[in-house]
């Protein structure tokens, strides 16, 4: 059952897909101005315009560009770069990995600080350190990562000097950008993992296991949390996906070589090109995300129906 969801799951991202990459193709074709106006300049020579044009096949209808990039984007096709010529499909592939590394060592800081976070306040639900943990969330929550990012580098680079400002030339170099980037996710997750637990903790089963006997311990960490998990599981796969996007500012704060800085430098340089190929990757990253959480929900929980 659960291989016949997979491949409904795989079946059912190609029309989504299809419509992202229509909408991305759309608004990109959308934007206000020329872009050989932007590329060259208003002042450009007419047979360095024309040149431009027919290169970015820009002198074609809309509908044969569009079907154009449609086929290339089924061949792994996301054209060239318009300011060194190198395919865009490259140029992501060097950045992604960077990109995907902050996304996950920032989950990990998320999940690593947001479980026991809300296991210790549902378990100690009105005491004073569930109000104080509450109150670190909710902290954690407020405070972008545009202005947590500056604050730490002036606390562990600049003052103390224990961490470098920039770059990702040591393993010491993700900790700071995977902080700022997990730092509101670690809040959020640490909000419902606690809901989710006082919600179990309150069920008969709950109730069954202390009266045979059951350590406390057993009781939250063998029994409820595990229950507690399928709420959780949902927020971390969409954020997952949010964390691949949310990364460009963070990236930029720190220096970071992902897709959020080729991404940024792109269209500083007008090279639409590399702008439309990083917008793409990241919307099927998130799709792609989306869609492997559903099917975690069986594996979590063989009690959900697929």
């Amino acid at each position: 059952m659960l291989r016949r969801y997979v491949i409904r799951r795989i079946i059912g991202l190609l029309p989504v897909m299809l419509a992202v990459a229509s909408i991305v193709f759309f608004l990109i074709h959308a934007i206000p101005g020329d872009p050989v106006d932007l590329i060259l300049g208003e002042r450009a020579l007419v047979a360095d315009r024309a040149q431009l044009s027919q290169r970015l096949h820009l002198d074609e209808p809309v509908a044969v560009q569009y079907g154009r990039f449609m086929a290339g984007l089924v061949r792994g096709d996301l054209g060239s770069s318009i300011t060194d010529a190198r395919p865009v499909a490259s140029l992501i592939a060097e950045r992604y990995g960077a990109t995907l590394l902050l996304a996950v060592c920032a989950m990990f800081v998320a999940v690593g600080i947001a479980i026991p976070a809300g296991v210790f306040a549902a378990a100690r639900r009105g005491s004073f350190w569930d109000q104080a943990a509450m109150l670190a969330a909710l902290t954690g929550i407020s405070v972008p990562n545009f202005w947590l990012g500056p604050v730490l580098i002036l606390i562990f680079s600049v003052h103390l000097g224990w961490l470098p400002i920039e770059g990702r030339d040591s393993i010491s170099s993700i900790i700071l950008p995977a902080i700022t980037l997990g730092a509101a996710l670690a809040a959020m997750l640490s909000r419902m993992t606690r809901s989710s637990m006082i919600d179990e903790i309150s069920k008969d089963y709950v109730v069954t296991a202390r009266a045979k006997g059951v350590s406390e311990r057993g009781v939250i960490y063998r029994h409820a949390l595990r229950n507690a998990l399928n709420p959780v599981i949902t927020i971390v796969g969409l954020q997952v996906g949010t964390l691949l996007a949310g990364a460009i500012i963070t990236e930029k704060i720190f220096n970071w070589p992902g897709v959020g800085m080729l991404l940024l430098d792109s269209i500083s340089r007008r090279d639409y090109p590399v702008v439309q190929g990083c917008i793409l990757v990241i919307s099927f990253a998130y799709v792609i995300v989306n869609a492997l959480t559903d099917c975690l929900y069986r594996v979590a929980d063989p009690r959900v129906k697929l």
